[in-house]
């Protein structure tokens, strides 16, 4: 198995963004986007993947969860379309082809809309961000801005 995601991981611009991403939240009382959120959202798209036969490869699901709100490093409203160009040199330097950059970028925009299915990996991905969020355990729930709707308030994963 090839597991090009764990070169994301050590990619010097990747752990760079991750550290700016960190040093920006690091007063944020709401859900933060950090490793350990991009991680969640990996590993519970790979859960889901394995459970419902999806066969999407895992260097990919990896790859998109690594990035899915990497966009933040520059931008919150668009932080989406941020995160895409920002991956596309870095899934290069790690080996993924054009076919799986896109893929992935595409993933990666569209993770932020409500998706009804979980067959791609756009979904997938999307689903996975969004019960990834522990709101059911949050101190800031109450001030949060998300509408009751969109809060995670079960443990799925």
């Amino acid at each position: 198995m090839n597991e090009r995601y764990k070169q994301i991981l050590k990619n010097d611009n990747y752990i760079q963004i991750i550290n700016k991403i960190e040093n920006k939240e690091e007063d944020r009382i709401y859900c933060k986007h950090d490793l350990t959120h991009f991680l969640d959202v990996a590993r519970i798209a790979y859960i889901i993947s394995l459970e419902k036969n999806l066969n999407i490869n895992k260097d990919l699901i990896y790859a998109a969860a690594l990035f899915h709100d990497a966009g933040r490093v520059r931008a919150d409203k668009d932080h989406d379309k941020t995160g895409a160009v920002i991956a596309e040199p870095i899934l290069r330097e790690c080996g993924y082809c054009e076919e799986e950059i896109k893929d992935i970028k595409s993933a990666i925009q569209g993770h932020r809309e409500k998706k009804k299915g979980l067959n791609t990996l756009e979904e997938l991905i999307s689903y996975a961000d969004m019960v990834s969020r522990q709101c059911y355990n949050c101190s800031a729930k109450e001030s949060c801005y998300w509408s009751n709707d969109k809060k995670n308030t079960t443990a799925y994963y």
